[in-house]
């Protein structure tokens, strides 16, 4: 047994194994307002539920992207120290060969489902992995006793059909074996979600800790026949009525404050009065497809939730949930340079097809806004669209019935799990191993305590060239143009989290202060960076889905 799969744990002195179950539930690409807990109106009851149930964080915070958010999820360290400075399919040549930008999980950091393995849990996951495809990148070779997993960070929800013309097939693995989806798996959450509840069986002597990495509602856009018309008709109202209606609730709920507004966007893309007839059907009929693919991936934890009742196992279980980034705005034609072409000559993008199989959109910029309402833009960008996501925390012996504005981090998860589990990191003895960055949530979890951090911590996020930096009220961040001013800009969060108003120049010192936390940080992390880095990325910087909706 190698130094880093080794148990340090004083979980083997516990007679009567009573630790708590652990489901850790994912949603991809999902929006901070798209949960009815969150304020949609999208209908999430059994969500909502679970979230009622605990603590509601309005303040957690994630990667701008997919793979480096599921590095620090389970290192619970920063993306670059995990390997995953950037994401595989997007590495430059500056970056390539470089420590930390290796593009997968790696062996510096100890996945804590290899803990939980190695100290009595049974483990098992589902859905994206993310994190490297060759077996000893799998999850297997990471702690997962049962697997079933797509390796790519997307895939067709009806079949094994891949996302892009350099990866038309995706690939899965059963148990670190390569799988061939049966012809009749119907539809991804689906599956998944039967596959969750076939890992996790009856109740057991031992605790479980299954992951559900849901691949919806990741595009493409493609939905059950069931549930095809389910929101019809909702979303020919515009984009900024269903955002402003959203807001209203997400006050009433307590997750924002009463004077916020909704950030008003980088002004590139039309509004929905400029449309033609025809755009505005095919951008309602995406949303309606975007919609019930949220209300289908909560059916199905409501089917989960009611195995473990039936089993006698849901009173010992923690219940976590989280989007692994915000909204998805940037259009899949642009991934690759050919990517339109091949979307074209292979896939019914007709109105009537749009959400079944055969379909394949995403469902653009300005519905990915309202997604993110009230906050400013969305995926792959460190303003607060791409990074705050929707989250709740649930579990026996825990705060219940609670809305929290206490900074939350994915990277917080790792140390929360082996708290609850009992279970050591082996940083503490074995000094080859990267220390995690995260706090253990379980003191506030538990009423303990009132922060999981301290006030004045600094949280560094790096992504594409983008950065965050967050230090008490203030937030300091940079963007490419035309996204954000090619500059830092400095935010008094509290205040304005919704990132309206740049107070850079007022406050000289503070920026100052921040620029050199943010050179610690590089250090820290192992960060490549230049102000001409975000430019240079694809991915996020190339928007063409007004011009193809005809």
């Amino acid at each position: 047994m190698s130094l880093l799969s080794q148990p340090y744990s004083h979980a083997a002195s516990i007679e009567k194994d009573s630790r708590p179950n652990i489901v850790l539930i994912v949603a991809d690409d999902m929006g901070y307002s798209d949960l009815s807990a969150f304020g949609s109106e999208i209908q999430t009851p059994n969500l909502d539920a679970i979230a009622k149930a605990g603590v509601t964080f309005s303040n957690y915070h994630t990667a701008p992207t997919c793979s480096p958010t599921r590095s620090m999820l389970m290192s619970g360290t920063d993306n670059h120290i995990a390997g995953v400075g950037t994401m595989a399919e997007l590495v430059l040549p500056e970056q390539a060969g470089k420590r930390g930008y290796e593009g997968y999980l790696t062996d510096r950091v100890v996945a804590f489902p290899k803990l939980l393995q190695a100290n009595g849990y049974r483990t098992m996951m589902v859905g994206k992995w993310h994190l490297g495809k060759t077996p000893e990148l799998g999850p297997k070779a990471r702690g997962f006793d049962q697997s079933l997993a797509l390796l790519e960070g997307s895939a067709d929800h009806f079949t094994q059909g891949g996302t892009t013309d350099r990866n038309p097939t995706a690939s899965y693995r059963l148990n670190g074996e390569s799988f061939a989806l049966p012809k009749d798996f119907g539809y991804s959450s689906d599956y998944f979600t039967r596959t969750a509840i076939q890992q996790i069986g009856a109740a057991s002597d031992k605790p479980f800790f299954a992951y559900l990495a849901y691949t919806a509602p990741h595009w493409p856009l493609q939905v059950p026949t069931a549930y095809l018309e389910r929101y019809r008709g909702l979303y020919d109202k515009g984009y900024a009525s269903i955002a402003e209606a959203r807001l209203k609730r997400m006050k009433e709920k307590g997750l924002v404050a009463q004077d916020v507004q909704i950030n008003p966007g980088p002004g590139v893309w039309p509004s929905w009065e400029k449309l033609s007839p025809r755009e505005r059907a095919l951008e309602s009929r995406r949303m309606e497809v975007y919609a019930a693919m949220i209300t289908n991936l909560d059916d199905n934890v409501g089917k989960l939730v009611k195995h473990l009742k039936d089993t006698g196992q849901y009173d010992n279980t923690v219940f976590v949930f989280f989007s692994d980034n915000g909204a998805e705005g940037s259009n899949p034609e642009d991934v690759t340079p050919n990517n339109a072409k091949w979307i074209a000559e292979n896939f019914d993008n007709s109105l009537d097809n749009i959400g079944k199989p055969g379909s394949f959109s995403g469902y653009g910029p300005n519905w990915a806004r309202v997604s993110s309402t009230p906050f400013r833009m969305y995926k792959a960008f460190t303003y607060e669209g791409g990074i705050r996501t929707a989250a709740f925390i649930a579990g026996p012996g825990m705060r219940h019935g609670e809305v929290s504005d206490a900074y939350l981090s994915v990277k917080d998860l790792a140390p929360t799990f082996l708290e609850l589990a009992r279970v050591e990191h082996p940083s503490t003895r074995d000094t080859r191993v990267e220390k995690m960055q995260g706090t253990s949530a379980l003191s506030f979890l538990k009423a303990a305590s009132t922060a999981i951090h301290p006030e004045d911590q600094m949280q560094c996020t790096e992504l594409f060239g983008r950065v965050s930096l967050l230090q008490g009220k203030w937030k300091m961040t940079f963007s490419n143009t035309p996204w954000g001013p090619g500059k830092w800009e400095l935010f008094d969060i509290r205040k304005d989290p919704t990132e309206r108003t740049d107070l850079a120049d007022q406050n000289p010192q503070v920026t100052l202060t921040l620029l050199t936390q943010w050179q610690e940080c590089q250090a820290r992390n192992g960060i490549t960076w230049d102000e001409q880095l975000a430019t240079k990325i694809r991915f996020g910087n190339e928007i063409k889905h007004y011009e193809t909706v005809d």
